[in-house]
């Protein structure tokens, strides 16, 4: 079944109506007719809404309510994703994937060792991006909002910005004990945000784990073996998925 997301106040009582480029791709891209459902979602409540197809014209959907699902497909907790700037087109795959784990936020972090480096003008438009193709997997993946992805932010914004989460990991190679790891995860409970912090290609300066140390993010490691930024993150929210998931 086909999911689309809509501001609030287009769900207006019995009557959802579905506006902007989503209204193409219905009619003329899908070429859907009217009695077909579809499952709808503000992308605020996390609920699912289901309807039906009640009239099309070229400038809206007109969709008739048919039951609310309550039960989202949101986790319990909200994670974080503090994803130090990759090379090339990984940041799209990183999202692309997070956004199917459950994440909740990615926050795009510029690292003492990115080769990547930014100006304003180009990080707006690659954010912009980001966005959307957050959008895109929200819908793939039926979730219930659409993840933000940040500004980009130095290390130091990001440790700042993390204050808000109860517990917060960061994965370093150099980091010994698998036990501490286990037992950071195993003592999360379902409603406690997470931060998760992951380096770039060069993973995270020595300086740059001392500091995130000194605000509470503790260092954890994802086994003997090194792992790509496209892969560790994707390790993390798994595993934080299977133990969250109720």
């Amino acid at each position: 079944m086909y999911q689309f997301f809509v501001e609030p106040e287009q769900i207006q009582g019995e009557r959802i109506v579905i506006v902007g480029k989503d209204v193409n791709h219905i009619k003329n891209v899908l070429r859907m007719k009217p009695g077909e459902e579809i499952s709808v979602s503000n992308g605020k409540d996390g609920k699912e809404y289901r309807c039906g197809i009640e009239r099309l014209s070229d400038e809206e959907i007109v969709c008739e309510l048919r039951f609310i699902k309550e039960e989202g497909m949101e986790l319990p907790s909200k994670i974080y994703l503090f994803q130090g700037l990759p090379k090339a087109d990984k940041m799209e795959l990183i999202i692309q994937k997070a956004v199917e784990l459950g994440v909740y936020e990615i926050i795009p972090v510029a690292t003492r060792r990115a080769v990547v480096k930014l100006d304003e003008k180009k990080a707006k438009s690659k954010v912009l991006r980001w966005q959307g193709i957050a959008e895109a997997a929200a819908k793939q993946s039926k979730r219930g909002i659409i993840p933000k992805v940040q500004d980009v932010m130095s290390f130091r914004e990001a440790v700042e910005y993390s204050r808000c989460t109860k517990v917060k990991m960061i994965p370093y190679e150099l980091s010994e004990g698998m036990e501490r790891t286990r037992k950071l995860i195993e003592n999360l409970k379902p409603g406690e945000d997470i931060a998760v912090f992951i380096g770039p290609e060069g993973g995270f300066a020595k300086e740059e784990i001392e500091e995130a140390s000194e605000n509470g993010i503790v260092p954890i490691t994802l086994g003997r073996r090194i792992l790509r930024t496209e892969t560790a993150g994707m390790t993390v929210l798994s595993v934080l998925m299977y133990h969250l998931e109720r």
